[in-house]
């Protein structure tokens, strides 16, 4: 289906089911009054949901006095009061988050409040020892460090990456399909589904799965976003408008990752930015994202990861006071998305699955210089550029700010250590080696 035509049927049922009454639509209820958070009940559980999803994948962050980083758990603390306070129920986490350490600091603020006002989301990030002793050990690890006897949403790990050999391995073969069945049944798991990074015929093989009872998931996420809609690359990720259309048609609730894209899609390039404030003066680029996934009838939860108050405060007004997009606003970020292609973005998502790299180089940090430079406009793309020299120097000095020399991309050797942990399957070290490459030439003016 076309996405003009989808959007047509799509967008006209999501502006209807937001502004239903809860028994209205199957999946997409619970309108926002005035400074309330809008809900969406689960069809499969019944659970009310928050539109707004806590994504603790980026947990505030401080030295530990050891040349490390740790989580701020004061800081963790205050958010998560304040996002329960305003309707935020929903909270996504997982073993591989932070190195480690997102579970911990979730599990201790979240302790602090009635089990019964919110929702735990981890998963089985078993991507390294798949043995069925080390995956059920991180299994009950997590029922530990989040000071939980149940998860309300437990996730197989992105799967999709490597297809059926690579689900069979991590899944099947170890028993922990038949584990994790077992455990649902005993109420442990509430909602037992998977989160998706892969190609269009990886997707299929897990469709086909459910449609043929082998394997019957209760909820699916999926990164989705209005660049990602309809300019994923096709290979290493298939576009959102036919994972969206995949899930609703089998009635398949719908937790959305990366709305904002790694954060790019709250600091656009400033013509469009410019574009943006013409039409809604007083709304912020992240809002239009947020609202686009939110025009979906079928998503259940849209995930942010809030590093400060700040966002928190910010997302929890959007979605306390949500509108839906019009088909004409869909339209404008159709066009949206296509100047976003012309922008030669790394497509990092900050997830820092990659790190640490073994070499010390900061890979996320590389890559988020690399693309902010890009889209506010201070990359230097020839010497003939006007402002030329300021644009080299602003490049240069930022990046020596922002990443320490010895951890910069210049150091890669091409292990390829990282490459089996990018959700995006980034060539990274390819990628470090362009980026390499063009600071020599900018400091040797080569350009």
């Amino acid at each position: 289906m076309k996405r003009r035509d989808f959007i047509k049927i799509s967008g006209a049922a999501a502006v209807a089911a937001a502004c239903a009454p809860k028994s209205a639509v199957s999946g997409a209820n619970a309108p926002a009054s005035e400074g309330k958070m809008l809900t969406r009940v689960n069809p499969v559980s019944g659970d009310e949901v928050s539109l707004l999803g806590f994504g603790c994948m980026r947990w505030p962050m401080v030295d530990d006095g050891k040349g490390g980083k740790i989580i701020d758990q004061e800081a963790v603390n205050e958010m998560v009061d304040y996002a329960l306070e305003h309707g935020v129920n929903y909270f996504d986490t997982s073993p591989a988050y932070l190195m480690g350490q997102s579970e911990k600091a979730a599990g201790e603020a979240l302790r602090r409040h009635p089990r019964e006002s919110y929702f735990i989301a981890t998963k089985l990030s078993n991507f390294g020892d798949q043995s069925p002793e080390a995956s059920i050990r991180m299994y009950h690890d997590s029922l530990e460090q989040l000071h939980t006897d149940y998860f309300d949403y437990y996730l197989l790990h992105s799967i999709g990456r490597g297809g059926k050999d690579a689900f069979n391995r991590r899944y099947v073969e170890n028993g922990m399909i038949e584990f994790l069945r077992k455990e649902k049944a005993a109420g442990r798991i509430r909602n037992l589904g998977f989160s998706f990074h892969g190609a269009k015929h990886e997707f299929d093989y897990f469709m086909e799965l459910y449609d043929s009872g082998e394997q019957v998931w209760d909820f699916c996420q999926i990164e989705m976003n209005y660049v990602d809609w309809a300019h994923a690359d096709g290979v290493r990720n298939v576009n959102a408008d036919y994972l969206y259309a995949e899930l609703d048609k089998r009635g398949i609730p719908i937790v959305i990752m990366e709305p904002l894209l790694g954060g790019r899609l709250a600091n656009v390039p400033a013509r469009i930015q410019r574009q943006m404030k013409q039409r809604e003066p007083d709304r912020s680029a992240a809002s239009w994202a947020f609202r686009f996934c939110g025009s979906y009838p079928r998503v259940l939860c849209i995930l942010s990861g809030m590093t400060s108050m700040d966002p928190l405060t910010e997302n929890v007004q959007t979605f306390s006071n949500f509108q839906p997009l019009t088909e004409e606003e869909l339209d404008f970020l159709q066009r949206v998305a296509d100047q976003m292609t012309e922008y030669p973005l790394v497509n990092c998502t900050n997830c820092k699955y990659c790190m640490p790299c073994p070499w010390g180089i900061d890979i996320p940090g590389t890559f988020q210089h690399y693309n902010r430079a890009l889209t506010e406009g201070t990359y230097a793309r020839s010497a003939e550029q006007k402002d030329y020299l300021k644009l080299k120097r602003t490049y240069l000095i930022s990046y020596d700010r922002a990443v320490a020399s010895v951890r910069q991309a210049h150091h890669c050797i091409g292990c390829g250590q990282c490459l089996p942990h990018c959700p995006q399957s980034i060539p990274i070290p390819t990628e470090l080696r362009r980026i390499a490459d063009y600071v020599d030439r900018l400091k040797q003016d080569t350009l």
